[in-house]
């Protein structure tokens, strides 16, 4: 579930060193091309601020500020607004790679394509009730790459899709709580936090055969956890629930190794919260390695 757009940005004042933070992160981010003003810009950055650092105090906030991909949250609400210019910048750098990660989940082109339409129709907004038209990339805060989100929001209507066609168990909790970990390994990975990186491929190397084949499967091959249940003879429902705890178990892992890297308990949950090893300089496949027989995994 994507969290609520925030929605009071003016309430309380963000102070002078905010505000100065946020106008040099708008000289750096380029929304001037896309009709976005100082002002406008200080209200986006504020609205996140307020959301994320409402419990910090001010030097986390203003680390939060410093954080912030400024450039793609800019790009996001400039496209929500409807400026030309900014989904003319959208298309060129994601159409292509959303197109192949749709037709990759749905393990076939033509059902990619209306997969991935039918995001981009969601993406350039929907009216609601009351006529108000709402897109999909106001959710996007900017705390973490907006391809990876966009591919999280992908994955997420692939899910609801063949819940709503088949009648599947449901994987909407599961896919909150874990790491998502099926990716394209050849994908060049942007900058992050090294430490990052490093607590994801060392929880990924120490999980043992059994759980490597669980997460092989259905991440990395995208087998259906009906398929999966079948080869080892049980409910899907028994590998949803064995999914649902590895993946919680991973999360706790992967936090504990974070804060042992000196990362603080509050930017540890917002990292787990946008995790994505296809942005990281993991690779998975490696990390996954596994043996193709299973007849072991249940006695």
């Amino acid at each position: 579930m994507l969290p609520e757009p925030e929605v009071s940005a003016e309430e309380v004042p963000l102070g002078l060193a905010l505000s100065q933070a946020i106008a040099q992160r708008y000289r750096e981010s380029g929304a001037g091309q896309y009709g976005i003003s100082p002002e406008s810009f200080e209200q986006i950055v504020g609205a996140v601020v307020r959301r994320y650092g409402a419990e910090t105090d001010e030097s986390e906030r203003l680390e939060l500020v410093k954080a912030l991909r400024v450039g793609e949250l800019a790009l996001a609400r400039a496209c929500s607004a409807g400026n030309e210019r900014a989904w003319e910048v959208f298309l060129t750098r994601f159409r292509a790679s959303l197109y192949e990660t749709a037709a990759r989940l749905a393990r076939d082109d033509a059902a990619g394509r209306e997969l991935a339409d039918g995001l981009y129709a969601e993406l350039y907004g929907i009216s609601d009730r009351n006529g108000r038209k709402r897109s999909k990339l106001d959710y996007y805060m900017g705390r973490g790459s907006l391809e990876g989100w966009l591919r999280t929001v992908l994955s997420q209507q692939h899910v609801n899709r063949c819940r709503a066609r088949a009648g599947d168990v449901s994987l909407d909790e599961l896919m909150e709580k874990g790491v998502p970990f099926a990716g394209n390994p050849q994908q060049t990975a942007p900058e992050t936090d090294d430490r990052v990186a490093w607590a994801v491929a060392e929880t990924l190397a120490e999980v043992n055969s059994e759980e490597r084949f669980l997460l092989a499967s259905y991440y990395l091959d995208g087998r259906t956890l009906a398929d999966i249940g079948r080869q080892l003879r049980v409910h899907e429902s028994t590998v949803c629930r064995k999914l649902e705890k590895l993946t919680g178990r991973l999360r706790k892992r992967i936090r504990k190794r974070l804060q042992g890297a000196g990362i603080g308990h509050r930017r540890c949950e917002e990292i787990l919260e946008e995790i994505d090893v296809r942005d990281l300089d993991v690779d998975v496949r490696r990390n996954l390695g596994q043996e193709r027989a299973a007849q072991s995994f249940y006695k």
